[in-house]
């Protein structure tokens, strides 16, 4: 199976479900991890240029722990628009490329306007990528002569500290918990400034919500989701693992 996952900036997938792609990969799926957004304004000093490539690094160590392969949307923080066709036409591009049996996103009501644009773009990209006759986008990742996608499912992945996020389904993550951590740890130009400069553990906030998803679902350590429930994309089947 190809799983996709399509978060804003580089940590935003390692925070919220990071453990279920991990699972998906040890199962044998094909994991597919798109940062639609470079994170070059999340630093108070490092300067945007030099920020963009720390990221982008520490996105891909993030990946590779895990067997999972790291693309790039192509913007930068606050360039992203939902209702806009550059940017719904490089998810279109992404999506065709990965051929996902189901894609993974911010839930629609987000913290953060770049969540919420990515959220709505993945949904009208999903749809448009299926199209046979649809070819007005930048083919940097699929292949001008490709197939279409498949109308797959979504499902909206929890919501930092969990705020205004009720799952209906979960993924038991106790097995991979050091995993997901590890990984959010290679984010160190976020979390070593959080915990030096604002006295936040990040990676410790992460840890609790994903104890108390799993207090919510009877195991040690869970991620939470939501499906998109809107026609034909609801599945009789079991596709998180």
């Amino acid at each position: 199976m190809n799983v996709l996952a399509i978060g804003c900036h580089p940590d935003d997938v390692e925070i919220a479900c990071a453990g279920t792609l991990a699972k998906c990969v040890k199962r044998g799926d094909r994991v597919i991890v798109c940062h639609v957004s470079s994170g070059d304004l999340g630093h108070v000093i490092i300067p945007p240029d030099e920020l963009r490539v720390m990221r982008a690094n520490e996105a891909k160590k993030a990946g590779s722990l895990a067997g999972i392969e790291v693309i790039w949307g192509g913007f930068d923080d606050l360039q992203i628009y939902d209702n806009n066709k550059e940017a719904r036409d490089k998810i279109v591009d992404v999506i065709r490329y990965a051929n996902p049996d189901v894609i993974i996103t911010h839930n629609p009501d987000d913290y953060m306007p770049d969540h919420t644009a990515v959220s709505r773009l993945v949904f009208d990209a999903s749809f448009t990528a299926t199209l046979p006759n649809y070819t007005d986008y930048p083919h940097v990742y699929s292949d001008p002569n490709g197939e279409p996608a498949k109308l797959v499912p979504i499902y909206y992945m929890d919501t930092l500290a969990g705020v205004n996020f009720n799952p209906t389904e979960f993924v038991d993550i106790s097995d991979v918990i050091d995993l997901k951590l590890e990984m959010l740890e290679c984010h160190a130009s976020q979390l070593v400034w959080m915990r030096q400069h604002d006295n936040i553990d990040f990676a410790d906030m992460v840890k609790t919500c994903s104890r108390y998803r799993g207090y919510q679902c009877g195991a040690d350590y869970a991620e939470g989701f939501r499906p998109c429930q809107v026609y034909l994309k609801g599945t009789t089947k079991r596709l998180l693992p």
